[in-house]
């Protein structure tokens, strides 16, 4: 049977996580506009910089909660990543899709909103009301998806 294209992008953003430094959550991004994958991201130092699995984990170091003191992080998040990566490129995301793997931040959400982001599909909630009433407010549309994870 052929899976449905929120399943397949889902899965492609399980893949896309599997990059990611961080040692506290493996989240993948990726940005579709049309059926297009656009962009990806995972969370990781920025380019050329010492990552979290080399150097360890500040937060954790610290004691710092989930959802809380992001700016102790040495990463840049997913969805940061993936909309970076369509601006390096010149591509515009106004009108896509979000797909990710951990529903965004209320920092992430910010960006996403002035992004003109149209719809998140996301499988894990996460800690932060700020964000869940900033994407409604902007009038995002929210999924949260069942993932149909395959034997890749």
């Amino acid at each position: 049977m052929r899976v449905s294209w929120d399943d397949y992008f889902m899965e492609i953003t399980r893949v896309v996580a599997t990059r990611s430094t961080c040692l506290r959550r493996q989240v993948g991004a990726i940005l579709v506009k049309d059926r297009h994958i656009i962009a990806t991201g995972y969370n990781g130092a920025p380019r050329g910089l010492a990552h979290c699995d080399e150097v360890g984990c500040l937060r954790t170091q610290q004691g710092v909660a989930s959802g809380e003191r992001h700016e102790l992080c040495r990463a840049l998040h997913a969805e940061q990543n993936a909309i970076i990566q369509a601006a390096v490129s010149g591509v515009s995301i106004e009108g896509s899709t979000l797909y990710v793997n951990v529903f965004p931040c209320s920092l992430c959400a910010k960006m996403l909103i002035n992004s003109r982001i149209e719809r998140i599909v996301y499988q894990a909630d996460y800690p932060d009301q700020l964000s869940h009433s900033l994407l409604q407010e902007a009038g995002i549309e929210l999924i949260q998806h069942t993932s149909v994870q395959s034997e890749i």
